[in-house]
């Protein structure tokens, strides 16, 4: 019996794979309280690498949480940022869209809480030089604006985001790789706004992509967002499942694991 437990002990302490689980992270903005949550890899890895998780206009929410739990699995140390802190959680979409709004006209104070959450996502253990952003509907502005404010990413990634950014701000060379998971149908993001992203990569010489989901809207990653594509926001399975793929294509090759 003790030769047996030993062998079992044995291949338990010899496995690549631990178990890992969110956890709640309390940080602040001076003296803004914000609350995020952490997973550490699932995976053994000296490159340690990780992934920042901005999550859509309503904050940290379900959908996040599972992407979270996926990419843990997959080898990544995951936090999931709280832009807008305790006590200013929209109860609402119509409460969401002011949050959301005010980050999105000030884009230096985004690009703040998002660096706090980077922060964070070094402190748990993932390599500073080693890390993604990826943001989904507001989340996907933000990481943009992490592009756009030159954070120590190697890459973001954003899934039906706005593209957008006011046409008085100057551009300036964007160094980090640049994917756009965009939903064909998406009714909120104009032709004129994609255009302008589009140039906007050009003119500061980015490295991107923008890859469009047929028959796909806003929200398509996500599966409480509904199926019914009159509304402007849905899920697509489909679509969901190829872009989490071509996610996983872009990691392959900008993060060291």
């Amino acid at each position: 019996m003790k030769i047996i437990y030993l062998s079992i002990l044995g291949i338990l302490l010899s496995t690549t794979t631990i178990f890992a689980q969110l956890k709640p992270v309390k940080y602040a903005d001076e003296n803004q309280v914000l609350n995020g949550l952490s997973i550490k890899s699932a995976k053994k890895s000296n490159q340690n690498p990780g992934i920042l998780l901005l999550p859509a206009w309503l904050g940290i929410d379900k959908a996040s949480k599972d992407i979270a739990e996926n990419l843990s699995k997959l080898g990544y140390t995951v936090f999931i940022a709280d832009i807008y802190g305790e006590g200013n959680y929209p109860t609402n979409t119509s409460e969401a869209g002011k949050q959301a709004g005010y980050y999105k006209k000030n884009h230096e104070a985004y690009q703040k809480r998002i660096q706090l959450a980077l922060d964070q996502l070094v402190k748990s253990g993932a390599n500073a030089n080693n890390i993604v952003a990826i943001g989904y509907c507001f989340g996907g502005t933000g990481v943009l604006e992490a592009a756009r404010g030159h954070l120590n990413v190697k890459g973001v990634v954003s899934f039906h985001g706005g593209l957008g950014k006011d046409a008085s701000r100057s551009s300036e060379t964007i160094t980090t790789k640049v994917f756009a998971c965009h939903g064909a149908d998406d009714p909120f993001v104009s032709k004129e706004e994609i255009a302008s992203f589009q140039q906007e990569m050009r003119d500061t010489k980015a490295d991107w992509q923008m890859i469009y989901y047929a028959n796909s809207v806003h929200s398509f990653t996500n599966p409480e967002a509904g199926n019914d594509n009159s509304k402007g926001a849905a899920y697509n399975a489909i679509a969901a499942k190829r872009s989490f793929e071509h996610l996983q294509l872009f990691l392959n090759e900008v993060l060291k694991k």
